[in-house]
């Protein structure tokens, strides 16, 4: 079989031009980036804004594993499959970042024959969208220090501030850093942090903002410290937020590009579901469902983290409402979570699926408390038997869920059409009646508690004593009334990445909270999770090479 990067270069792209065409999206309103990428203009929101939106369905999956889930491979070959139907059908992805792509992960383009292209650029530098963004934080986080070196007029307390430097790769040994050091015109000597680039918060404000003056509102609003009294001082105050607003005037378009059928792909925005809400961009996904008849999107990581976000983070920010999720999940995985490991998952093995099966489980009474219709698909591989995925269907249907074979890495569009056949059923025949899992006038400890015990089921929630200290502080200064978006492992239910399957009698951990002001939403870190990833002991950038001028070894 083919790498990912082989059957992606071979691939014979269409002109994004004949892309855009297939969806009603003429020429001039199309900013080029080469053949096969494009931005789409802010006057073309202003054409299609009074159209009725189409469907909108959510694919997430149970927690990752070593095993693989292959969410975004089935998004993409969902999309594929729904052309093979001849339905109208976008898909609207996040972008990938370079920390995972020179990591453990790889990238975000799918894989086998359900994949985006052009792979290359859409994993490395693509538009510069991730450049501009971490320019944006950067400038914000040299104008703080510069304020502070030429007199501090605000008075800003230099141990209180909270405004962090960033970068899109896995870095560690930039987690805890000094800065200021050498003579006293190189700055203040301060302790500082830096996070990746997908965890800043001008991701998640480019990604919640509807337009280029919703974004400039919210970058003004970013807390980036605090003074000696105790009070916050915002970007607005630093005289940053018109600047920051420039570097990211291209950035916030929405970008086009296809899948390896040529349908087409919306890929925009990047935060992590683990620290950041996990979706793409609210521009891109309100674009996509008034171009086309079903949006498929999709969230990171697994439902607890990703779908619970787009829920209670995208959804109620931007009036969003899916109308049916996808939940990804795989044989071998599910094995995983059973117990055995990961170079015996190839045997069938009966006895562990139904001792793993226990974590879909959770996800799908997890999905049905949004009152939402799910279809579970399991991603195929060739080492599964047909005992296994009957198990599988039976398990599904007792839980009053649809359930489909995908064979999209292998097959593409074809190998979704059973998958894309089960969602218009759905669709058709089953309503969404969506809610948030929570109320806005909940305390922010009853958010969280709510969270814990409802998506996690832990028994209750831990507050460390600095972070029970930030909460009240939040509360006080009127962020109360915000959603939560909780930073915790993704490997787990509980915010201990070793426990599997469906873990019971714990507490989740809280050890600090702090307030995105501009992005809308209120930070709860779990357990042990970074802003800041390292690299593996073996990274992926080992195997990355060019070769003749070809990109080999990503994947």
């Amino acid at each position: 079989m083919k790498t990912d990067i082989q059957i992606a270069q071979e691939s014979k792209m269409a002109h994004i031009k004949e892309v855009a065409a297939s969806i009603g999206i003429q020429e001039e309103d199309l900013e080029y980036y080469g053949k096969y990428k494009a931005k789409l203009s802010d006057e073309l929101w202003d054409k299609i804004k009074d159209r009725p939106d189409g469907k909108l369905v959510l694919v997430t999956a149970i927690n990752p594993t070593p095993a693989g889930e292959g969410k975004t491979t089935t998004t993409v070959g969902l999309g594929q499959a729904m052309a093979k139907l001849n339905k109208k059908a976008i898909i609207a992805l996040r972008e990938p970042s370079l920390g995972p792509c020179f990591g453990i992960k790889g990238g975000a383009a799918g894989g086998g024959y359900a994949q985006v292209v052009p792979m290359e650029d859409l994993n490395l530098h693509f538009t510069g969208d991730f450049h501009a963004i971490t320019s944006a934080n950067n400038l914000l986080a040299a104008m703080l220090d510069n304020h502070i070196q030429q007199g501090n007029v605000l008075q800003i307390d230099p141990r209180q501030v909270v405004w962090k430097r960033c970068l899109d790769m896995n870095d560690r040994s930039l987690r805890n850093i000094v800065v200021g050091l050498g003579r006293k015109s190189d700055g203040m000597v301060r302790e500082d942090h830096f996070v990746i680039t997908v965890a800043s918060e001008i991701m998640a404000i480019l990604c919640l903002a509807d337009d280029l003056e919703d974004l400039k509102r919210r970058l003004g609003q970013i807390i980036v410290a605090y003074t000696f009294s105790g009070e916050p001082v915002t970007a607005d105050q630093i005289h940053a937020t018109g600047s920051m607003t420039a570097l990211l005037k291209d950035a916030i378009k929405p970008n086009l590009i296809q899948t390896l059928e040529h349908t087409p792909a919306l890929v925009h925005g990047g935060p992590f579901a683990n620290i950041a809400h996990g979706c793409n961009s609210v521009r891109a996904t309100k674009m996509a469902l008034k171009l086309s008849d079903i949006t498929i999107t999709e969230a990171g990581f697994g439902a607890d983290l990703g779908a619970e976000k787009f829920m209670d983070i995208k959804c109620r920010k931007a009036g969003l409402k899916p109308d049916a999720v996808v939940l990804v999940a795989t044989v071998r995985a599910l094995k995983y979570n059973g117990g055995v490991a990961k170079q015996d998952l190839g045997e069938e093995n009966l006895e562990a699926l139904a001792k793993g099966i226990v974590n879909l489980e959770k996800h799908i009474e997890n999905v049905q408390k949004y009152d939402v219709p799910v279809v579970v698909t399991l991603n195929s591989f060739v080492t599964d038997t047909e005992e296994e995925y009957q198990f599988v269907r039976r398990f599904c249907e007792e839980k009053g869920c649809e359930f489909a074979l995908s064979r999209v890495w292998e097959k593409g569009g074809e190998g979704g059409v059973e998958l894309a056949k089960k969602v218009l059923d759905t669709l058709e025949n089953k309503e969404s009646h969506f809610h948030p899992l929570y109320k806005d006038e909940l305390s922010l400890k009853e958010k969280i508690e709510t969270i814990a015990k409802e998506i996690y089921g832990a028994d209750g929630v831990v507050y460390e004593a600095a972070a029970a200290k930030q909460l009240a502080k939040i509360e006080e200064m009127g962020f109360g009334n915000l959603p939560v978006c909780m930073a915790k492992n993704q490997y787990s239910l509980s915010d201990d990445e070793k426990l599997l399957g469906r873990p019971k009698n714990f507490d989740i951990h809280i050890r600090e909270v702090y307030v995105s002001a501009g992005a809308g939403f209120v930070v709860a870190l779990t357990g042990a999770v970074m802003t800041m990833p390292g690299l593996p002991k073996v990274p992926a950038a080992d195997r990355i090479d060019v070769v003749e001028g070809k990109i080999t070894g990503l994947f």
